[in-house]
């Protein structure tokens, strides 16, 4: 839509103008709430009077006494001033100023909103603030001059008159007259007030501002200014902002001077007794914001920590202080006065004639050329100056939101203080900066505006930096000069630092920005400018040289005072403030670095001192890694220290040439040391890690030795190695203490280097040390033993050569001698080989390793050979080695093994003894080793046997015989359950599961100890699934018990293991009976297995009631299952197993699905893993020729019955679309190959050659599915031959076509999705031609079949190899869809007919109305089921009207209390079952109802009225009888006495208040709600009824009938079939198409009828019984045999009595199944239902009966006339067509 047109055209043709009128009042209560701030009124008028250039401001309230608390008689002026304070209440507030009085234009923008001050030197901008005074004033008066101007009301309208005064009224000043609206005011509270006013004096261009309170004066404010000074602007300062919109020009500062005189009064505070309650906030004297209660206080009080409390006390103790001072008078006066520092700049203003007209649109001012802003600072000596001795002055703070520095801290004033803060300890003046329309915030939003403040923000951040510059500037020069005056010259000391902190920390506070608010951008672009308005990166700091550049100053981490003092560092007290943390932050200060300390270095020498804090220092940097090696080089070879004591004095020593330090754990400081160690004095108190850090290494042994030896000739004798013997002792015993850690090489190098030398001090002299012997060497007396040396290690004595031992030789020689031989009857005793080991014991540390290897290699002791109990007392005479004999134990005696004989009483030889040790490390045997027991245990000795193994088990953890693996043995020696037999290890197993596969298992005693045996507890997995392949079980308990013990190990089964399993057959299934054709042919044969073995795969766990008949489900128990399922078996058959059950069985398949739509589904399924079964190659070539695909076949009515109803229904008008239904065909479906099967892509093709085609599913899965299966489609079965009459003569009708489709055809395709065009727009211009024929006929024909169809058609496309596609149309009218049809095929892959239809409406519409339309494609494809659901609304509507009139009749009942007869019960009798009744469908319990004899029941009259009586014909009685017996009552002939529940007219005499229609009528309701499709999802729910005392009893639901589905009508009613058919299912639906359809479309009225779902409908047919109709779980079935045999004949010829006759059959008939959804039996219940709902539903039938016979009796006279006339026959054809 063109809005720009349509707002032309009303300014042009619209009715005549008006103005928009205003609600003056409504409009002023809105600017109202826009002022909502505190003392708002006095901020405007303040202004005006700047504005004006007032000098003086004086304020007056008056007051009105109080009607209720008199003053008391007193003179006291404090009592007065008080009781006026506490009880007076405002009358006027009179706002007087000397400024410049009004002219003309400002008494003309005084009474004009929003029109503003135009000029931009002045505060006032919007033109909105006077009216403020209408707060607390209905009508303001104004008096300035010679004039005035009074306000007034009429209704919502401010009206204003202006006067002119006589010369001896005029006054200069301006003055405002504002009385208040109501005399309930109170006095404002004036500490508050006096706050107000000194802040809003601080930047306004006044001079002085009074208060008054009636005659009171309360306070006077004064402003004076020192004389400016300039603040110099440096070169290198960016003075423009950063969008080049304003300049600093110039700047100069000023000292300000506030000076407050006010009386004491404004500090009083009245104190308000406990036992008078709280005055409200609207007329208490003091009220004000702050003084309100809230949470943060409260909370407060219950978190106050104790500290909190005492300073809360001190503060109540001064308060009280104060109080005590104020009260003695409350009129006295106190002088207060406050010093502050403004620093002001002139800007020049620089911005583009657009950017000035749209400040000008904003603020209704132009920008002004010229500018200033001021910054507010309180210096640290103006800040010492307006420090306050009265006591009066410091607790009533009237400056307190003057000075920045407090809270809430620095303000941005626009003329006025601000919400906003500026985040930094400054306040700033900026009367150029545009607020927001309530002067609080900085207006930061529109877009013009914004710019220019953040401009000015930028401007403001400059000058924060140039003040800050210039305090730092004069900082410095008095520094400098309190430096000079103490004597100091020009170094900096403490002392002058010191001095100066305070200040220092006081300017940095004063720039450092925090966060400011409201808008936290504030803060962050005065900041950034501040920041960058330097062009170098570089600002001034205070430092422990002075005030420098931080370019020149460091960051110090530590203190490095003590050996650099030269760097000017941060002082500790700045270092961690916020000012210091930004710099860091910024980069613009960094920490100490080493480049510093080594120009440091470099300049003068390290004293010892010095010397010894640089060590630590360096060492603990080089350790943390702070310091890398080659800087600790760097500064080492700068680095040259003094040793002396004074400064210069002493040796020097140059670091660089140092590579050690001593270690006096090592080597005592007292030795000489070389010239590169560092001397220990040094080196005392770091760490030795931090020396390493350094690069030094420790002073090692073999240096310092090498080196004592080498200048032993230049040390003085007292210090010689080789004659002094104390010297050479403290050596040896340094060498002798380290001798433990030096490594193998430096032992060496030692042993080596005092070998040569005489240095070993012995009883002979000095000796060396291969030339020494030990002191405890006494074999000779002369040998030279070592001598004075204390201390000194043996070990370190033997190592460098002293020796400890004699030769072994000599040993042997004397010890080992042959004993002397025995006398006759003597028995020699030689114990020599004990005594050769207790004195080899004792020396055993000092025999060399060649001797002791030849020790044990020598037979030198005899075993044992004594008699048992003396075994000790004999020796063999073998020798044996000592490697070959046990210790004597009794234990190993027992076992026969040979034990070494160590003669004297049982446990004289102990294994800890010194010669126990020996022994064990010549060999000698503790115990047998593993393989020896396994020998003892296998031999055929049962004894040794038993005792073995006891000692086997007994030691197995003492002896470490789990080192050994006993499984790889492949002796027997291990007894099993219930078998004398041995076998090794690795032939028992200890778990006794494994014993279903047969393999044996370890003797019970034994099991605990199996590990220790070796024995496994479960035989190898690759052996269990062998035995388990070869010898399956036969059982399911053996089965059960086989596959339970593989569960358990699942673990351990591998994949190989798996496979193995998975194609074995183990598992035993039962055989089934054998079965031919799908049923059971009898019992197995007499030599058949009942099992047979399947493999895993092949089995299914569980059980599955849809596919039990067909797969092999098996249940071995959970454990067993578990281990079936990892081996292959499934809990439910794939996607390929049911695809193979498809192809084998698919009948079979369908048969137990029980239906299509579930074979549909499993189709589904099929279709969504096409791709996995494409994989399966033979499979899906099986798939291709398995008749398992289901598909639906036409069977259409005879051409006889659709032309005998043709005739009748030609000219029926309405009746015409229900003929065609009924004889609408009806769809079979059937199993076929895909080859016979075709999807229905052409739906003309398909209309008019359906008879002889079986289609595939109309879904797009299915229809995919079955072509990638070999199904076709049907436009590859019909071939077209077009047969063109001649060329038209004129083709301009042709060429406005071709036009027209390439334009539209563009449209059409925009709406289509990309993957769907075949070709594009362009194309269609390249290659198709349109020409006009006289003649199209079109000729369609069927592959395969002989059947084709010849059309007339006005368009048709032809395509020719050469000249392309040509679309031909007839001369005259063609039809505009067979233009679209044809074209939809070349533009799409697969055209529809819902995109031809689509593509019809683009060549039929205009553009225009395209564009209206909007049109979607998703509607006609979703058309069929939108009716659906429409018609579903409707009915849920009319349910919904019923339940509101059920509603609404209860409640009339209620109202008029109605009272009708009861019915009575009657006892029930037993009859015969009635003739052709409702049999087996009904409960089994329900009463057989007797009928009355002489009474009919409600139904009686109906059947008279609708001409069902007994008199008509033979049809007509049998009609009766059924219906009387579907009623309830019997044959006519019968004589039992009625026992029915009576009519209403029946009624027993005395009568009872009957139950609500409504009530009934909810039932009823329900019972129709309750009603549902057959086998619906959704679960039946019998409905919930009311209690009615005309019930009987209540049972359970009905049966369904054994009957089957076979197909839908053309409604889409279901029908089913008995499953006992004789006939052809298929010949039945053939033979009854018509009366089928017939029938139900008059179901569905009867639905209709009743607002009963059409989907609850059914139809089914069986060929014996006497059933009607039955209701199975709210599922309504239908008798077709019934209508076929009652109603079909007299329904011929369209009669509408017929028709009548048989709708009210059936709706009697399902009036009784609908009363089944409330009651099961036949009852006296039941029948009542019955009555209620034909009775409710009375009045629709007879209206719809009523329209059968008219529309009977109008077709029969339609035909009459028409029978004679020439008329063309319309097409037989049905209503699919």
């Amino acid at each position: 839509m063109d809005f720009t047109k349509l707002r032309a055209a009303a300014l042009k043709d619209g009715d005549d103008e008006e103005a928009v009128t205003v609600n003056t009042r409504a409009l002023i209560d809105k600017v109202l709430a826009r002022y909502s701030g505190e003392w708002t009124t006095l901020r405007e008028l303040i202004q005006n009077a700047a504005d004006a250039q007032a000098t003086t401001v004086t304020i007056k309230f008056e007051t009105l006494p109080s009607p209720t608390v008199p003053l008391s008689n007193t003179t006291n002026k404090s009592e007065v001033l008080k009781h006026v304070l506490l009880h007076h209440t405002l009358r006027r507030l009179l706002v007087t100023n000397n400024g410049q009085p009004f002219g003309v234009n400002d008494w003309s923008r005084l009474k004009r909103i929003a029109e503003g001050n135009p000029d931009e030197t002045k505060i006032g901008a919007f033109g909105v603030g006077f009216y403020s005074v209408f707060a607390d004033c209905e009508e303001p008066f104004v008096s300035s001059g010679k004039e005035a101007m009074a306000f007034y009301w009429k209704a919502n309208s401010l009206f204003t008159k202006r006067l002119l005064l006589p010369p001896e009224e005029s006054n200069p000043n301006t003055s405002f007259v504002l009385d208040y609206r109501n005399s309930t005011t109170p006095m404002p509270n004036l500490l508050s007030i006096c706050q107000f006013l000194a802040t809003s004096l601080t930047f306004v261009a006044l001079q002085k501002i009074e208060l008054q309170v009636d005659d009171w004066k309360i306070i006077s404010l004064e402003k004076k200014s020192a004389p400016s000074i300039e603040v110099p602007i440096a070169r290198d300062v960016e003075t423009k902002t950063k969008d080049g919109l304003m300049k600093v020009q110039s700047m100069d500062r000023e000292s300000v001077q506030m000076d407050a005189t006010f009386m004491n009064v404004v500090g009083w505070k009245p104190s308000i007794p406990a036992s008078v309650s709280k005055p409200s906030y609207e007329n208490s004297y003091g009220t004000s914001s702050s003084d309100v209660p809230s949470l943060r206080s409260f909370f407060s009080r219950l978190t106050a920590s104790t500290s909190h409390a005492q300073l809360k006390t001190k503060a109540m103790k001064e308060e009280k202080a104060l109080q005590e001072v104020v009260l003695e008078d409350l009129t006295a006066v106190t002088v207060a006065n406050v010093f502050l520092r403004v620093t002001t700049a002139v800007v020049k203003t620089s911005v583009t004639s657009s950017f000035a007209a749209e400040l000008e649109r904003a603020t209704k001012k132009p920008p002004p050329k010229t500018t200033k802003l001021a910054i507010l600072t309180s210096s640290y000596d103006d800040a010492a100056a307006s420090s306050k001795e009265n006591l009066v002055a410091n607790g009533v703070d009237i400056f307190s939101s003057v000075l920045p520095g407090k809270k809430p801290g620095g303000r941005i004033f626009i003329g006025f203080p601000t919400h906003q803060t500026t985040g930094a300890g400054m306040h700033l003046s900026a009367p150029s900066v545009i607020p927001t329309v309530e002067r609080e915030s900085i207006d930061l939003n529109a877009r013009w505006v914004r710019t220019w403040n953040l401009e000015m923000l930028r401007v403001a951040g400059i000058m924060a930096r140039l003040a800050f510059t210039s305090e730092m500037s004069d900082l410095s020069s008095r520094i400098r000069r309190v430096t000079e005056l103490n004597g100091h010259g020009t170094k900096v000391t403490k002392t002058e630092i010191a001095q100066f902190m305070p200040e220092a920390l006081h300017t940095l506070k004063t720039f450092t920005f925090g966060e400011s608010t409201p808008s936290a951008q504030v803060s962050q672009i005065i900041e950034e400018a501040f920041w960058t308005a330097y062009k170098k990166p570089s600002i001034e700091i205070y430092s422990t040289r002075g005030i420098l550049p931080t370019t020149k100053v460091r960051l110090a981490t530590e203190d490095l005072s003590g050996f650099v003092e030269g760097i000017p560092v941060v002082p500790a007290a700045l270092a961690d403030g916020s000012f210091v943390n930004k710099l860091k932050d910024f980069g613009l200060i960094t920490e100490i670095t080493f480049s510093d300390v080594k120009q440091e270095l470099e300049a003068k020498a390290l004293s010892r001192e010095q010397l010894v804090q640089f060590i630590g220092w360096a060492g603990k940097k080089a350790i943390t890694g702070d310091m890398d090696l080659a800087t600790v080089h760097s500064l080492m070879d700068v680095a040259v220290a003094m040793t002396g004591d004074a400064e210069g004095s002493g040796d020097v020593i140059a670091l660089g040439t140092i590579t050690s330090y001593l270690s006096v754990s090592k080597i005592p400081a007292e030795f000489p040391i070389p010239p590169t160690t560092i001397p220990f004095q040094f080196t005392r108190t770091s760490a030795v890690n931090e020396l390493q850090a350094l690069g030094w290494e420790p002073l090692e042994i073999v240096p310092w030795l090498r080196y004592l030896i080498e200048t032993n000739a230049h040390r003085p004798a007292s210090q010689s190695l080789t004659t002094s013997i104390p010297f050479a002792a403290s050596v040896l015993q340094v060498l002798s203490k380290a001798w433990d850690g030096l490594s193998p090489g430096s032992k060496t190098t030692v042993t080596s280097l005092l070998q040569p030398l005489a240095i070993i001090p012995t009883k002979a002299g000095m000796k060396k040390p291969g030339e020494s012997f030990f002191a405890s060497v006494k074999l000779f007396d002369d040998l030279p033993t070592v001598t004075s040396c204390p201390g000194v290690k043996e070990k370190f004595f033997a190592a460098i050569g002293v020796r400890k031992t004699v030769d072994l030789e000599t040993i042997f020689a004397r010890l080992l001698a042959p004993a002397a031989t025995a006398a006759p009857g003597e028995k020699v005793v030689n114990y020599r080989h004990m005594e050769v080991i207790k004195y080899l014991a004792s020396v055993k540390e000092d025999i060399p390793k060649e001797d002791l290897q030849r020790l044990k290699n020598s037979q030198i002791c005899p075993a044992e050979a004594g008699p048992k109990g003396l075994e000790p007392t004999q020796g063999t005479a073998r020798l044996y080695r000592v490697s070959e004999l046990f210790e004597p134990k009794d234990s190993l005696r027992d076992l026969g093994l040979p034990v070494i004989q160590w003669p004297g009483p049982p446990g004289s030889y102990r294994p800890a003894s010194v010669e126990g040790r020996f022994l064990a490390l010549l060999g000698l045997r503790t115990h047998p080793s593993a393989p020896e027991l396994i020998d003892m245990m296998a031999s055929a000795d049962d004894n040794l046997r038993a005792k073995s193994m006891y000692y086997f088990i007994s030691n197995h953890h003492i002896n470490g015989y789990a080192a050994f693996d006993l499984h790889q043995s492949s002796k027997a020696f291990l007894p099993l359950q219930g078998s004398n037999r041995l076998v090794s290890p690795s032939q028992c197993f200890t778990n006794e599961r494994c014993l279903v596969l047969g393999f044996s298992i370890l003797r019970k005693d034994l099991i605990i100890h199996a590990n220790k045996f070796g024995v496994a507890m479960d035989p190898p997995i690759s052996e269990c699934i062998q035995k388990l392949v070869a010898k399956p079980p036969r059982t399911k308990q053996e089965a059960a018990a086989l596959f339970g013990y593989f569960a358990s190990r699942l673990g351990e089964i591998s994949q190989q293991g798996v496979a193995v399993i998975a194609d074995s057959r183990i598992v035993p299934v039962p055989i089934h009976k054998q079965e031919v054709n799908g049923y059971a042919n009898g019992k197995a044969s007499a030599g058949q297995p009942e099992i047979r073995h399947l493999t895993p795969k092949q089995c299914y766990l569980g059980s599955s009631s849809t596919y039990n008949e067909i797969f092999d489900f098996v249940d071995f128990g959970m454990e067993a299952n578990a281990f079936l399922l990892k081996c292959g078996s499934k809990n439910e058959p794939t996607t390929v197993e049911l695809a193979n059950l498809a192809c084998r069985e698919p009948a079979r398949l369908l048969g137990i699905l029980q239906g299509h739509d579930k074979y549909l589904d499993v189709l589904r399924k099929l279709a969504d893993e096409l791709p996995q079964l494409k994989r399966d190659k033979e499979l899906f070539r099986q798939m291709k020729r398995s008749k398992f695909l289901l598909g639906t076949k036409v069977i259409a009515a005879t051409k006889a019955n659709r032309k005998s109803r043709q005739v009748d229904s030609m000219d029926s008008g309405d009746g015409f679309e229900e003929d065609e239904m009924e004889d609408a065909p009806i769809k079979q479906w059937q199993l076929e190959v895909a080859t016979n099967i075709v999807v229905n892509d052409d739906y003309v093709g398909y209309r008019l050659f359906k008879g002889s085609l079986i289609c595939a599913p109309e879904e797009e899965k299915l229809e995919d599915f079955y072509i990638a299966l070999g199904a076709l489609t049907i436009r590859s079965l019909i071939h077209e031959d077009l047969r063109l009459g001649e060329l038209a003569p004129k083709q301009d009708t042709a060429a406005k076509l071709r036009l027209h489709l390439l334009e539209r055809a563009k449209l059409f395709l925009h709406e289509i999705k990309r993957e769907n065009i075949k070709h594009d727009g362009r194309w269609l211009e390249k290659n198709l031609a349109v020409k006009v024929a006289t003649s199209i006929n079109l000729r369609r024909s069927l592959r395969g079949h002989s059947q084709s169809h010849n059309e007339k058609r006005s368009a048709a496309l032809e395509h020719d190899k050469k000249t392309g596609w040509t679309l031909y149309v007839a001369t005259g009218s063609y039809d505009s869809y067979q233009v679209s049809q044809a074209i939809s095929h070349l533009l799409l892959d697969r055209p529809s007919q819902s995109a031809s239809l689509t593509f019809e409406q683009f060549l039929n519409l205009s553009l225009y109305q395209l564009r209206a339309r909007g049109y979607n494609v998703e509607r006609i494809l979703r058309a069929k089921a939108a009716e659906q659901r429409i018609a579903e609304e409707e009915r849920k509507k009319q349910m919904a009207i019923e339940q509101q009139q059920i509603q609404e009749q209860e409640e009339e009942w209620r109202q008029q209390g109605q009272m009708v007869p009861a019915a009575v019960a009657r006892e029930e009798n037993t009859h015969l079952p009635m003739p052709g009744g409702f049999g087996s469908d009904s409960p089994e319990n329900s009463p057989q109802p007797n009928p009355r004899k002489g009474r009919g029941s409600i139904f009686s009259n109906f059947t008279k009225r609708l001409g069902i009586n007994s008199s008509s014909s033979s049809g007509g009685s049998e009609v009766q009888e059924q219906l009387q017996n579907f009623l309830g009552g019997g044959a006519s002939g019968q004589k039992h006495t009625p026992d029915n529940p009576p009519s209403y007219n029946e009624a027993n005499k005395s009568t009872e208040k009957v139950s609500s229609p409504a009530a009934v009528q909810q039932n009823l309701h329900n019972a129709i709600q309750s009603s549902r499709a057959f086998d619906s999802s959704t679960l039946f729910s019998p409905p919930r009824t009311e209690t009615v005392k005309e019930q009987a009893t209540y049972c359970d639901s009905t049966p369904s009938q054994n009957i089957t589905f076979l197909a839908d009508a053309s409604n889409g009613t279901r029908i089913f079939v008995s499953k006992t058919l004789s006939m052809n299912p298929t010949t039945f639906l053939t033979e009854n198409v018509t009366a089928l359809n017939t029938f139900s479309l008059l179901l569905q009225d009867v639905c209709d009828v009743y607002a009963l779902p059409r989907r609850a409908m059914h139809i089914f047919y069986d060929e014996s019984g006497g059933t009607i109709a039955f209701n199975s779980g709210g599922a309504i079935f239908c008798n077709f045999r019934f209508y076929s045999q009652l109603h079909v004949a007299k329904m011929a010829g369209g009669s509408g009595e017929g028709k009548s006759e048989a709708a009210a059959y059936w709706w009697i008939v399902v009036a009784h199944e609908l009363a089944h959804n409330i009651v099961k039996e036949h009852n006296a219940e039941h029948s009542f239902y019955t009555e209620m709902l034909a009775a409710n539903n009375f009045p629709k039938m007879m209206a719809r009966c009523v329209a059968y016979i008219q529309a009977g009796n109008s077709s029969s006279t339609s035909s009459t006339s028409t029978s004679t006339s020439n008329r063309p026959q319309i097409e037989n054809r049905s209503l699919l067509d």
